[in-house]
């Protein structure tokens, strides 16, 4: 039979074939007889189907009996819920894809009352169609063997034909793969970019004045167009030429903070016409093109660790130069945390990163010298100063926080009360001056006394045994020794 489904609704013409039609009596679907049928000869019998549903057995039945029976499915109404794109040009060609439900058998797809130039049913909820030629908004159905959907709009438009007016660059190498620039008009909606006859690699449009395409291999000069519903744009010429692809050979410098933002100098050969510099996968932020064997850009942001800088040009990209994306310092201790203010004081910094530090300053003021011992530690020599400033170091990848570093003034004594005592320990002198707060060693002779910090400018200390006579006392701070003042020993009287 055939069709072999149709709708629930009845009324689908089925042509039967087989043998001893004549004299038939009798057509049933299922259990339902056929709303009606003609005996065309002993081997065709053409009938009407009642309405019905799911899959049922046609039987024939004649004065010779009831034949065999073959299925018959009634397949549920085709339904469209949308179309896409819902426009194209009146000169048609446009693919559409159909979304609905009980797609499947699709025998027409119609715009208005037009067939489709062509269609495919992809499943039982999408069909792809190509748009006949037409004018104003039609509505596009599909027939099943379950009947007619329900129509959704589509739209002949006005397409102006693309312009193209530059191809930038206008040249690039035999093998392809370099990106070029479209500028023109009308370029909305481009379905193809081609070189001459050649597809490009891929494109993108950007706008509908401007499209990026990747040339495919090629050679002499071709024209490039570019093809919307609204037709294909004239010819720009683009030239395929043996250009040498670009060498480097150094990246000046090697390495900079994560956060980009940095200078770098790019030798090596090959590099006029250059069109992209990569840091990685990551485009550069800018660069300029100095001459052929030299490229300066500014380094995006990145992770730590290395990359492969490469570029870009009309013959291929280059091989990679290493770049160090180096993190942030940061200090987390300074051990003295202080001295005298004429400086020279080695001081150990302790912190992260620290590795290809330029510089370590002490406020605004560059150290005396030093020295990277490792990735956590510098060891540094203060310059003179005065009262607390912050430490920094600073390496490729930036400056670092501060650490207080304090200078202390050298400590002044003006005078002790008693001045004299006896030869044994014990006697507590108080000693007054100035810049006493840090004192951390007070010295009788070379000899160590205990000692109570009262005040800036006042302090106890017990005066240790020794011999009789004046002795030379003065106190040690990080702001260095003070001047002398005299304590004298009495012995006893004599008889």
């Amino acid at each position: 039979m055939s069709p072999a489904a149709g709708s629930p609704g009845g009324g689908t013409p089925v042509t039967l074939t087989g043998s001893n039609f004549t004299q038939a009596t009798a057509v049933r679907f299922g259990p339902n007889f056929a709303l009606s049928y003609t005996v065309v000869s002993a081997t065709q019998i053409t009938a009407v189907a009642p309405a019905g549903s799911g899959t049922v057995q046609i039987t024939v039945t004649t004065p010779g009996g009831t034949s065999n029976g073959v299925a018959f499915g009634y397949a549920a109404a085709p339904a469209l819920t949308g179309i896409s794109p819902a426009t194209g040009p009146a000169t048609g060609g446009t693919t559409v894809t159909l979304t609905g439900t009980n797609l499947l058998g699709a025998t027409v797809v119609r715009f208005g009352a037009v067939n489709a130039t062509s269609f495919t049913v992809v499943s039982a909820t999408q069909i792809t169609a190509v748009a006949p030629p037409g004018s104003g908004t039609v509505q596009v159905t599909a027939t099943t063997p379950g009947g007619t959907s329900n129509g959704v709009s589509y739209s002949y438009v006005a397409v102006a034909v693309p312009v193209l007016t530059a191809v930038s660059p206008g040249q690039g190498p035999v093998g392809g793969g370099n990106t070029v620039t479209l500028t023109g008009s009308g370029f909305t909606g481009v379905t193809a970019v081609r070189f001459g006859s050649t597809p490009a690699s891929s494109f993108t449009v950007v706008s509908a004045t401007q499209i990026t395409a990747v040339a495919p291999p090629g050679s002499g000069t071709v024209q490039v167009t570019a093809t919307t519903p609204g037709g294909t744009s004239n010819g720009v010429s683009y030239s395929y030429v043996a250009v040498a692809v670009p060498v480097l050979t150094a990246v000046s410098p090697g390495q900079g903070p994560v956060g980009g933002g940095n200078v770098v100098t790019l030798t090596g050969s090959g590099l006029t016409g250059v069109t992209a510099v990569n840091f990685g996968s990551t485009p550069a932020l800018s660069f300029t093109v100095v001459s052929a064997t030299q490229i300066t850009a500014v380094a995006p942001p990145g992770a730590a660790g290395p990359v492969q800088i490469t570029v870009t040009g009309p013959g291929g990209t280059s091989n990679g130069v290493t770049y160090f994306y180096v993190g942030v310092p940061t200090l987390t201790g300074a051990t003295p945390a202080q001295g005298p203010t004429s400086g020279g004081t080695t001081v150990t910094l302790t912190g992260t990163n620290l590795l290809g530090a330029t510089a370590v300053r002490f406020g605004a003021v560059n150290a005396t010298s030093f020295t990277v011992v490792s990735a956590t530690q510098i060891t540094a020599v203060a310059p003179s100063g005065s009262g607390t400033v912050q430490i920094t170091a600073v390496t490729p990848g930036g400056t670092s926080n501060g650490v207080p570093y304090t200078y202390v003034p050298t400590p002044v004594l003006t005078g002790l009360s008693p001045a004299q005592g006896p030869l044994d320990a014990g006697t507590t002198v108080t000693l007054f001056g100035s810049g006493l707060t840090t004192t951390s060693s007070v010295l009788f002779g070379s000899t160590p006394a205990s000692f109570t910090i009262v005040s800036d400018t006042w302090a106890t200390a017990i005066a240790p045994s020794g011999p009789a006579g004046p002795v030379n006392v003065q106190v040690r701070t990080p702001g260095g020794s003070s001047n002398s003042v005299v304590y004298t020993r009495v012995g006893p009287p004599g008889i």
